[in-house]
């Protein structure tokens, strides 16, 4: 079985999507690319996480050719796939119809950058517009929108996260509905206190040289 170490990877990345809330049923989805093939892991079409197994995942090539899979890949591997072709140093996709964050895309806004969270994202996560599923559209106008940010916010759709790995998409993808929710409940209860670029890029640094383990 090809690639088998980042099929386990991908695999329990998209088990962690119902597991935090982020999916209903079969929807949403985690890719992972090979820095060495370009082969890319993902999700099959429709089907259900508490059946899926590493054997089940699909690996397509970046033109969407399946190499290697008995199942149909995600109807939204060619956003995936626009994206690492584009995107060079993206090696992790996640897409989730996370409540509160998908809130904001219900209501055409991005999510503000209030809590110092955000500056492991970037900061304020962007919108991007409505742009019909299923195809490369998508994955175009997230490339065009996603700047310096790790996630974005499709409108009318859900949320999508890029890493440098399917384990650091996945977490973004759980970072994003938590911001989303406080601050959700911080506008419920008035005007949310803004970080400025100078906070955000402070406590990027920590997040990138101090946080975790090296």
């Amino acid at each position: 079985m090809a690639l088998e170490a980042l099929r386990q990877e991908v695999w329990k990345c998209n088990l962690e999507l119902p597991k935090n809330g982020l999916v209903k049923m079969t929807s949403g989805n985690v890719s992972g690319r090979d820095p060495e093939t370009n082969l890319v892991v993902i999700k099959p079409s429709g089907y259900s996480y508490e059946d899926l197994t590493p054997a089940d995942m699909v690996i397509v090539n970046l033109e969407g050719d399946v190499v290697e899979g008995h199942l149909k890949p995600s109807v939204d591997t060619a956003t995936h796939l626009y994206i690492y072709r584009h995107r060079p140093d993206v090696f992790g996709v996640a897409h989730t119809h996370s409540p509160y964050a998908s809130s904001f895309a219900a209501l055409g806004q991005s999510i503000p950058a209030c809590l110092t969270t955000t500056a492991m994202l970037g900061g304020e996560i962007p919108l991007g517009g409505y742009v019909p599923i299923g195809g490369e559209a998508i994955g175009e106008e997230i490339v065009r929108r996603i700047g310096h940010s790790l996630a974005i916010v499709m409108q009318n759709h859900g949320v999508f996260t890029i890493g440098k790995s399917a384990r650091q998409a996945t977490k973004m993808a759980v970072e994003v509905e938590e911001i989303a929710h406080i601050t959700h409940l911080a506008l419920l209860r008035g005007q949310p206190i803004m970080l400025t670029p100078e906070q955000i890029a402070d406590v990027s640094d920590l997040y990138t040289f101090a946080y975790g383990q090296k």
